[in-house]
Order: C-alpha cells, then structure tokens, then sequence
C-alpha cells in the first residue's frame, strides 16, 4: 500500500512544473484579453454558437460562468450559452498538456469539440427561433455595452469563478500567485484522484476496474457524461486522469469533457428564473454529449 501512494505522489510531482507553467501563460492571457472576450460573445448575436465555440474551448477561467451569467440576463442565445459549455474542457488541457506523451491528443480534443459546439448550438437555435428573437431583440434594445446589474455580475465572475480571483485587474506579483494557488489546487485534485484509481487498481484488480468504468463498451461515454455533470473542476480532472490511465476511451474522454461545464452549471441554478428551462439546458447538454462520445466511440474506438 505504500508504495501505491509513494507512485501516486511521484506521479503528480513529475507534472506540477508544467501545470504551474501552463497556467501563468493562462493567466498572462486572461489579464490581456478576458474582457475582449467577455465583450465579443456578448455581441456576437446570431454569430454566438460558432464565437462561443471557439473562444469557450480556450483554456481560460471562468468563461463557462460568464457566459452563463450573460445568459441569465439574456445577451446570448440558448445555442450559445450550450455551445460555450460543449467547448469548454475545464482543467482537462492543461493536465493533459502537462503529460507530454499524451500532448499530441489536444489539439484533436480542442477540435473535436469546437464542431461539436458549433453544430449542436447552431442547430439549437435554429430550433427555439421564437425564443432567440426575444433575446436577439433585447441585446439591441439595451445595447452590447448596458449589461444589465453589471455590479452583480462581476461579483459572480469574480467570487464564483475558478478560485474566487479577478483576472481582469490582476496586480504583479497576482499573476504569479493565482497560478500558484491554482496549480497547487489542482494537483492536490490530482494526487487524491490518482491515488483513488491507484488503490482500485491494487486492490480490486484490472478487471474490476473495466467492469466498474464500463471499459471497451459502447455505454462507457455514458459514465463519463455523468461524471462531468458534477459542477466543480474535479470532474474534469477526473476524467482526464482516467483516460491519462487508459480507462476511458478517446470518445468517453469527449463525452465527459463535453457535459463538463465545471461552475457555470452552479450559477445557471444561482441565476435562472426559470428552473424548468435549467434542466432542459442540462438535458440538451447530457444527451449531447453522450451521442458525440457514443459516435465516436463506434467510428474511431
């Protein structure tokens, strides 16, 4: 047993360097350009799910809780704010980027679920069109510039949003600091995550495992979908390890990372009047997310 958790230590050392590293470029990149950010998917309008796409799978802070925040004030589209989620990995790119034999996989992961993102939001819109012309029609009204209790929403991004930090006004020595604190929150993530299945490995066995995870069956995204639904950054490192550890697939890996919306789900419950609507949104995203992992799953194993 010692040595399970001695393996399980030294594999998360060996890659704390890179996530520290990662993440100042993160935070180096939302100090410039987080409120640009913020800005374009607020104007985007009908052009929403394929900006929120592509700006939802940069790995950055926070955008699934602004995005949900825009929305529940309604400056996007239902297909934008699903198309955000899709897109966004979490803290899945930067562990996956920290493994280096396994850096090869994100830029297929990146763009397997930008389309993703892309077809389903544009197809989600083109589906609640009535819906879409209120919002439409309110963000010209009010004007991309007027968002409504802008106080409040910038107390959700900044007390809410990955570790309660304002990425807009960071001061010196911050964009050091946040990176540290959240590599550090990471690994710890990391180390009891991967001490967990390195127990279950030790104690249960190969076979245990693959029947528990539902290894090389095509309900296996299934798992993975549900554990991304859990609204906090530890899904998404979860999922990561488990495919770092070969238990997921390649297709169960997008399935989870694609219903992993981390924190942005917490605030669609926090700000959404309308509760029906929340678990609507929740079941576009699940069943979404486990048909792209299934598909995949079935065409490229």
């Amino acid at each position: 047993m010692n040595e399970v958790v001695i393996n399980a230590i030294l594999e998360t050392l060996k890659i704390v360097p890179f996530l520290f590293i990662i993440y100042v470029l993160i935070e180096i990149f939302e100090y410039k350009y987080g409120e640009s950010m913020k800005d374009i998917v607020q104007k985007a309008g009908k052009s929403g799910p394929g900006i929120g796409a592509v700006l939802g799978s940069l790995p950055q802070c926070g955008f699934s809780v602004i995005s949900t925040a825009l929305y529940s004030q309604r400056f996007l589209t239902i297909g934008t704010l699903i198309a955000v989620y899709l897109a966004t990995s979490d803290e899945a790119i930067p562990i996956i980027l920290a493994n280096p034999k396994l850096a090869g996989y994100v830029l297929p992961i990146i763009l397997t679920k930008i389309v993703i993102a892309v077809i389903s939001g544009y197809a989600i819109d083109s589906f609640y069109k009535r819906y879409n012309r209120r919002v439409l029609k309110h963000i010209h009204e009010i004007g991309p510039d007027d968002v409504c209790d802008e106080h409040h929403l910038k107390h959700e991004i900044d007390e809410i949003a990955c570790c309660g930090h304002n990425p807009d006004e960071p001061k010196g020595k911050e964009l050091i600091l946040h990176p540290l604190i959240h590599t550090l929150k990471i690994s710890l993530f990391i180390f009891l995550i991967t001490l967990a299945i390195n127990i279950f490995f030790f104690k249960a066995g190969d076979g245990l495992i693959n029947k528990i995870f539902l290894n090389k069956s095509i309900f296996q995204p299934v798992v993975a979908a549900l554990i991304g639904l859990v609204p906090n950054c530890a899904a998404s490192v979860a999922i990561s390890e488990l495919f770092v550890k070969g238990v997921f697939s390649y297709g169960s890996l997008i399935a989870g990372l694609s219903s992993s919306a981390g924190l942005g789900l917490l605030i669609l419950f926090k700000e959404e009047k309308d509760k029906r609507r929340i678990f609507l949104i929740i079941g576009i995203l699940f069943g979404i997310s486990i048909l792209s992992g299934v598909l995949i799953q079935l065409f490229w194993g």
